[in-house]
């Protein structure tokens, strides 16, 4: 399903008429592009990749387990909410992998069978929820045309709570995820700072998986950064680049989604690949000239 499913005009004009239509799924994108393209700068620099990629998963098991719980075992309101169930699913994994490298199992193997489980629970229980199928869909490979608007006041909300909570600790969290040891000699609380980082990692990917979908939400939290690392004299810089990028990734693929008819987390995801493809194109010519 594409997100031009309902506009006979194809064309970037008519995208802009019908603004009203897309506004809300759109600045979803966007909003969410720039929050994870944040948080993804500390994912590609301390090579945790894949703990977005399984924290994803889980997210989207989560939602699964939590519509599982609304058609099988009659639960609603908030123990039966996606939402919950989605940021239980990545906060419980969160832990288990903090606590299976502390006890010195293979963070790759333990990140491996994470993303497995999610992957294949997620796949299993949707067999058992033919209802909503659609949404399992879209969980797994953001295909959603349609945000609705107390979806993205959540993620508008989370995404100003959480800037405002790394800008304030940014220091600390550059010192804990970089400079450990030097951060300890300063008295920093690293155990601390590294845990609510990762639990703000847990709780974007949650609320974004839920509302965008597992692939465009990996994206997100990967690409823009690995971009933005690509041009950026150092950390800082790299930071504010990164949630650029992924704002444009969000709100562009949700645009070349309605041009060319193709399932919008699909487009998010090519466009902000294609962004690494330009931004590592631009250093090597920088590095011709300047070398």
């Amino acid at each position: 399903m594409s997100a031009s499913a309902s506009a006979p005009d194809i064309t970037l004009s008519s995208f802009f008429d019908n603004w009203e239509l897309f506004r809300t799924s759109t600045l979803a994108g966007t909003v969410a592009g720039a929050l994870l393209g944040w948080l993804g700068v500390y994912v590609v620099l301390r090579r945790m990749v894949f703990l977005s990629a399984a924290l994803s998963q889980a997210a989207g098991l989560g939602v699964a387990l939590a519509f599982f719980a609304q058609i099988h075992w009659g639960l609603t309101g908030l123990l039966a909410s996606p939402t919950l169930g989605a940021a239980g699913a990545t906060l419980l994994t969160t832990l288990l992998l903090m606590g299976g490298g502390a006890r010195g199992v293979r963070r790759d193997a333990l990140l491996g069978m994470a993303w497995l489980l999610g992957s294949a629970g997620t796949l299993a229980i949707g067999t058992r929820i033919a209802q909503e199928v659609q949404d399992i869909q879209s969980i797994l490979f953001g295909s959603a045309v349609a945000v609705l608007d107390e979806d993205f006041h959540q993620v508008l909300a989370l995404a100003g709570v959480l800037a405002a909570l790394h800008l304030w600790w940014r220091r600390g969290f550059l010192a804990a995820s970089f400079d450990p040891e030097g951060a300890r000699v300063r008295g920093l609380p690293v155990f601390g700072l590294d845990l609510t980082l990762l639990a703000t990692m847990a709780i974007a990917i949650s609320l974004c998986t839920r509302v965008l979908g597992a692939l465009p939400v990996f994206a997100f939290s990967v690409l823009p950064a690995m971009a933005a690392v690509r041009m950026s004299p150092n950390v800082n810089v790299a930071l504010g680049i990164s949630a650029v990028f992924g704002a444009a990734s969000g709100f562009g693929g949700y645009v070349l989604a309605y041009r060319y008819e193709l399932p919008v987390g699909a487009s998010q995801t090519l466009l902000a690949a294609a962004l690494v493809l330009v931004a590592s194109m631009v250093r090597r010519l920088l590095a011709r000239v300047f070398r």
